[in-house]
């Protein structure tokens, strides 16, 4: 039998008299916590690598790893392809999970809910930020399809380039026609802590209105993160 390697988890934890009173508030101080780490060289490279889980047509669960690119009292969200798997199986079933994870801080945020799509402006706004580079590999990329290999992928690439040059202006790109931004809006947040010998610590917001059933997929049914009337707070077992 191959030998285990094991890890006895020594994190600070978190009790419920040091939880934030709102899911966004508690979310919030961990993610700068996080980023901070991040800008000062640490042990956490990309503290805002958010793993979004779908479901198919056929109800099987499916998983990938994005960046969070939008972030506030509404929920965390992230840019896609429409066209992408994950756009399909979102535009079939809004019902996602996703999970922010620090391994180097024993930490993880897990966020249940539905999805909306983000307003034209807000994605315009965040497409503009975007590198040249980044926004022709949209354009480039059919994402999710297959390739006949690499050198396809690059051809592509230089045919936008060719067509949207470099001139430093965020508008010499525009903003494809199929691809957008998707936010998620929460009925339940779980904050992981890890603790010496397994015994975690699992504080869960979870909304005092929403639903969680197939129906249930009605944005206006979910609330803000930082409403503290929203939510009520329980500790599960580890």
């Amino acid at each position: 039998m191959t030998a285990v390697h094991r890890v006895d988890y020594a994190g600070e934890g978190l009790g419920e008299a040091e939880l934030a009173p709102t899911p966004w508030q508690q979310a919030r101080r961990w993610v700068d916590e996080a980023d901070a780490r991040a800008e000062s060289g640490a042990d956490v490279p990309e503290p805002r690598a958010l793993s979004v889980a779908t479901v198919d047509a056929s109800g099987a669960p499916n998983v990938r790893t994005v960046l969070m690119r939008f972030f506030d009292e509404r929920g965390p969200g992230f840019v896609t392809s429409r066209d992408s798997t994950k756009g399909i199986e979102l535009a079939h079933d809004r019902r996602v999970a996703a999970a922010l994870v620090w391994p180097a801080m024993y930490r993880a945020i897990r966020f249940r809910g539905v999805v909306e799509e983000v307003g034209a402006d807000e994605v315009g706004e965040y497409w503009a930020s975007r590198p040249w580079g980044s926004r022709i590999s949209a354009w480039a990329s059919r994402q999710s399809q297959p390739t006949s290999g690499r050198e396809q992928l690059e051809a592509e690439f230089d045919r936008y380039a060719t067509q949207f040059p470099d001139h430093g202006r965020p508008d010499d790109v525009p903003v494809p026609e199929f691809w957008g931004g998707y936010r998620l809006r929460c009925q339940e947040v779980e904050f992981w802590a890890g603790r010496r010998n397994r015994l975690h610590d699992r504080l869960v917001f979870t909304s005092v209105g929403a639903g969680g059933g197939a129906a249930a997929q009605d944005v206006v049914a979910y609330p803000g993160l930082d409403d503290p009337a929203a939510w009520t707070v329980l500790r599960r077992q580890p």
